[in-house]
């Protein structure tokens, strides 16, 4: 049997922490011959300590033949301590009333303590994957603090609106979803991001080419991705949870595996003309497990490059809120 890995999730009573536990302790994430050690963290409230009491017990009571070892706790350095994956799920959300900018700031000094500590207690080979939200610009804010770690092991998730522009694509033409195929996001993790649907396909042809309907390309579908999120909390009266739970699992399983093809926000050193110190959607090849280079040969027409302008703003606006922060 392999070693387990370490894997450390904040937020691990939350909504998302609670569908995402079960699905990697049963090997969703890393393979059904990899064990895994669970390390999670909450916030030092006690309304959350218990709901992290009773979410261990319901690990221990499915019997996971791969859970090795689960670590409760309220001390991120306890949590992150020899991680090899820390999965940053926790963020304040924002409340009635809260401009944009005190959401940064107030989550930039969570990811600011978030990113040292990973990096001061890790383990060597950790990786980092951010969904809380922000997610691009927290993740930005967290590889900030890092001095051991390089700024490639910290990536934001964009899988979930990967997820949902395949699945919009695949209702439109009227097919099986596993057809569609190089869908991307560039960008945000915001209704600023951009999916390309120009460089997709669908059943072996241009997407483009399948789907006729540029109009609704360009408007309806970039609108219904960008704000599904939204659509969900009107019509469920809670934000996205199983949904993104799923897509950190695809985030990850697609980065351990190599030779696939996904989207991931990485640091964009200027590529796709984005911003060099922004955390920017694009697509990514996996080359060894947790490594990855990102594809640079895609074409943008007028329209991809005026959307990709309108993101790279939104997160060039987004890093200047927290520029003192991160000196």
């Amino acid at each position: 049997m392999k070693t387990p890995i370490r894997v450390a999730v904040t937020g691990a009573a939350g909504q998302i922490g609670y569908s995402l536990l079960f699905r990697i302790a049963s090997g969703a994430m890393f393979g059904p011959d990899q064990p895994v050690i669970l390390q999670l963290i909450e916030a030092p409230i006690e309304k959350a300590l218990k709901a992290l009491e009773g979410v261990a017990m319901e690990l221990d009571d499915c019997a996971f033949p791969l859970l090795k070892g689960v670590v409760q706790t309220s001390d991120p350095a306890v949590g992150f301590k020899d991680a090899n994956w820390c999965l940053l799920v926790g963020a304040k959300p924002r409340g009635p009333g809260m401009e944009r900018a005190d959401l940064l700031k107030d989550n930039g000094t969570i990811f600011i303590g978030q990113g040292r500590l990973i990096d001061a207690v890790a383990a060597a080979d950790a990786r980092v994957a951010v969904v809380g939200n922000p997610a691009n610009t927290n993740c930005m804010i967290a590889a900030s603090q890092a001095k051991r770690l390089t700024p490639d092991r910290f990536t934001a998730m964009v899988r979930l609106d990967q997820n949902r522009a395949q699945t919009q694509l695949a209702k439109k033409a009227g097919v099986d979803l596993t057809t569609v195929k190089d869908i991307f996001i560039y960008g945000n993790h915001s209704p600023s991001m951009f999916p390309a649907f120009a460089h997709a396909t669908i059943g072996g042809r241009p997407a483009t080419d399948v789907i006729t309907d540029h109009a609704w390309l360009q408007g309806p579908f970039c609108e219904t991705v960008g704000k599904r999120g939204g659509a969900i909390i009107a019509a469920r009266g809670l934000s996205s949870a199983a949904s993104a739970a799923n897509a950190l699992v695809d985030h990850v399983r697609s980065l351990v595996t190599p030779g696939t093809i996904h989207s991931v926000a990485v640091k964009s050193d200027g590529r796709y003309g984005f911003d060099a110190n922004v955390w920017a959607g694009m697509p990514v090849r996996t080359t060894t497990p947790g490594s990855y280079e990102v594809i640079t040969g895609y074409a943008m027409d007028d329209f991809a490059k005026s959307k990709i302008a309108a993101t790279n703003k939104e997160l060039v606006d987004e890093r200047a809120f927290v520029a003192e922060m991160i000196k």
